[in-house]
């Protein structure tokens, strides 16, 4: 099977979703800020109505497999492998 390469406007999509469903808010008030640490990894900063939460890579994984179930129709637990590319920024490997 070949890999899906999920790019990082589809991430910050997920995410938007992934919160709005936790906080029962819409998509659209979520604004996101991916983040890549050498110590702790790939996290996100997530911000919505005057709040903020920071999300760590399981929260990623998760929001992530909540995408492609519902936005790609594809299977939730592919393997999923998150890196930093130079040119893409964060993306996601799926496959």
């Amino acid at each position: 099977m070949e890999k899906l390469i999920l790019p990082e406007q589809d991430i910050i999509n997920a995410l938007c979703v992934y919160v709005s469903r936790k906080k029962q808010i819409k998509p659209e008030e979520v604004e996101v800020e991916l983040m890549f640490d050498d110590d702790t990894g790939f996290s996100a900063e997530v911000f919505w109505n005057g709040r903020k939460q920071v999300l760590i890579m399981s929260n990623l994984i998760e929001a992530i497999r909540l995408w492609i179930e519902e936005y790609l129709n594809g299977d939730p637990f592919a393997g999923i492998k998150l890196e930093l590319d130079d040119e893409q920024g964060i993306i996601a490997l799926i496959g």
